[in-house]
């Protein structure tokens, strides 16, 4: 088991291995599994990239973000100018469908509602966010409703996460209620855990998935 300086070492060097952080940007702290990060930076990609970075490190159980989003005087951007792009960026990805997220933008801060059937669809729009400039943060409100009514299948899921290199000797157990999905067990890592959710989000007919994982 790692010590919490490995840890933190492990951390920064991962943060240090991203081509858009300067890791003077990022403070880094560790103890018993869990990361805290630190620091100003200049665009809300940048604090995403710091965030993932951390998660992906072996031996991270939970990361608390603390990171601030300053951008200086160069930036004038408004809340309707970042509305207005994100709308735009919508309107050219074949992964969000037309007219089906609503925006609110509020002093940098982005609201993203709606009802899509696809988890990945949810994620698309969550993802044109992160590059815009001005943004300094979302809150993704949007609901997941299939076009299916049928109950999912518990299987399905089992074998998408064996086929997965990543968390295939696992101890995962699947829970199925109707449209709603439950992971229960341990994982070795907060990656195995994201990717075991990600792989139920998958599944047809998912609403909805509870990721009570624990990281061992």
């Amino acid at each position: 088991m790692k010590t919490n300086e490995d840890l933190q070492k492990d951390v920064q060097d991962a943060i240090k291995w991203e081509p858009l952080l300067n890791a003077a940007e990022i403070g880094v702290t560790a103890k018993d599994g869990v990361i805290t990060l630190t620091g100003i930076v200049n665009s809300y990609a940048k604090k995403l990239e710091a965030e993932d970075a951390a998660k992906n490190v072996a031996g991270v159980k939970a990361v608390v973000e603390k990171i601030a989003i300053h951008f200086g005087n160069t930036d004038k951007t408004g809340d309707n100018e970042i509305a207005s792009e994100l709308l735009s960026a919508f309107k050219w990805s074949w992964e969000v469908p037309d007219d089906k997220v609503k925006v609110k933008v509020e002093a940098g801060w982005v609201t993203l509602d709606g009802e899509l059937h696809w988890n990945y669809q949810r994620e698309a729009a969550k993802k044109a966010v992160n590059n815009l400039v001005g943004v300094k943060g979302v809150t993704n409100n949007i609901r997941i409703k299939t076009e299916s009514a049928d109950e999912v299948e518990k299987k399905d899921i089992e074998r998408a996460l064996v086929r997965n290199w990543s968390i295939d000797d696992q101890n995962i157990q699947v829970g199925v209620l109707g449209n709603r999905v439950t992971l229960h067990g341990t994982v070795d890592s907060l990656y195995q855990k994201d990717q075991a959710g990600r792989i139920a989000w998958n599944a047809p007919g998912v609403w909805a998935v509870d990721n009570e994982l624990v990281i061992d």
